[in-house]
């Protein structure tokens, strides 16, 4: 088990690069809703691993980054590519097609609701009462979100998505020296294999409308939604506490509001809206109630005795004469005995 004070107590995640994570996060719900008329889910979201997957492992080669050595790095980059791009993108794309853009970019950001219990238990960041209380009025408000909100098999996968995202930002901790560029690309190249393999099975050959359109929303998918997104997370993963990364998910379904109601025109229940301010009420409570590692206090240095020679400073008369009396000093002025 990595303890937590491996990860500073007090790394924060960089404000500037998360601000842009999250924006993205929230604007690929609306760039998925415009991407699935021209291509089957699974396709799009096969489509969107590979791009992101190619276009971070040429970064790597011209960076000349050091590809994983050893079964177990490989291993553990295939792990995280199961993890983001297999489950999760297909998750995620599948349950786009059953459910509103503000409602799936809710569900698919619970991860602060899950992610709180397995850091505790893997890197013990251990949650507070008050973190339990709000990991009950989340699911509670996911409940309220969910079921009258567009169905049960869309909110499922929805929460499966985050699952997912979940489980792929803790392999992110194990990722060791591996570099997050080369980390990513493999996972993501590695993923969309298997997630086409996947829908080769359930979706049979693609019908793919290659239009201007749908070539800006994948490469929107592919390289600033995900490519971009998942370099910094996972890097951030990595030297931060897991409930401040969290915390940043706060803006996401946010984003994804804000941008269905602007280019959708999404105009969310009462039920709905109930729903989703519990929920974000909720991540509030969990994160601002997480327990932040304390750093073992380092003992203070033993203070001399006052009236002891060596608590008069050196510069004074008193720490002069004191020094003169001193054993080290009496030795080094002995003058040397000369022979008979």
């Amino acid at each position: 088990m990595v303890r937590a004070s491996a990860i500073a107590a007090d790394s924060r995640p960089s404000g500037r690069h998360m601000i842009w994570v999250v924006a993205f996060l929230g604007a690929c719900f609306v760039a998925i809703r415009e991407g699935l008329p021209e291509a089957p889910a699974l396709w799009l979201a096969t489509l969107r691993a590979l791009v992101a997957g190619a276009a971070l492992v040429v970064l790597g080669v011209l960076r000349r980054r050091p590809l994983p050595r050893g079964l177990v790095e490989w291993a553990v980059v295939a792990g995280l590519g199961l993890a983001n791009a297999t489950v999760g993108g297909a998750a995620m794309y599948v349950g786009a097609e059953h459910l509103s853009t503000g409602i799936a970019s809710v569900l698919a950001n619970a991860q602060p609701l899950l992610i709180v219990l397995p850091a505790w238990a893997l890197y013990a960041e251990r949650p507070s009462r008050r973190t339990v209380v709000g990991l009950a009025v989340g699911f509670a408000g996911l409940a309220v979100v969910a079921v009258p909100g567009g169905g049960g098999s869309g909110a499922l996968l929805q929460l499966g998505s985050a699952g997912a995202a979940t489980v792929g930002t803790l392999i992110a901790r194990r990722l060791g020296a591996i570099d997050d560029v080369v980390a990513g690309g493999w996972s993501f190249l590695l993923g969309g294999a298997f997630l086409a393999l996947w829908a080769g099975v359930a979706e049979g050959t693609p019908h793919i409308r290659w239009d201007l359109r749908f070539v800006a929303v994948l490469g929107f998918l592919g390289v600033l939604g995900t490519a971009v997104v998942y370099v910094v997370w996972f890097h951030e993963a990595r030297r931060c506490p897991l409930y401040r990364l969290a915390a940043w998910t706060f803006v996401i379904p946010v984003f994804g509001l804000l941008l269905s109601v602007i280019f959708e025109g999404e105009r969310p229940s009462a039920w709905t809206a109930s729903g989703i301010a519990i929920v974000l009420g909720s991540l509030w409570l969990v994160l601002r109630g997480a327990k932040r590692p304390v750093p073992d206090p380092v003992p203070a240095p033993a203070r001399t005795p006052r009236g002891s020679p060596g608590c008069h400073l050196p510069w004074t008369r008193e720490g002069f004469e004191a020094t003169l009396r001193s054993p080290t000093t009496l030795r080094r002025r002995r003058p040397r005995r000369r022979g008979p």
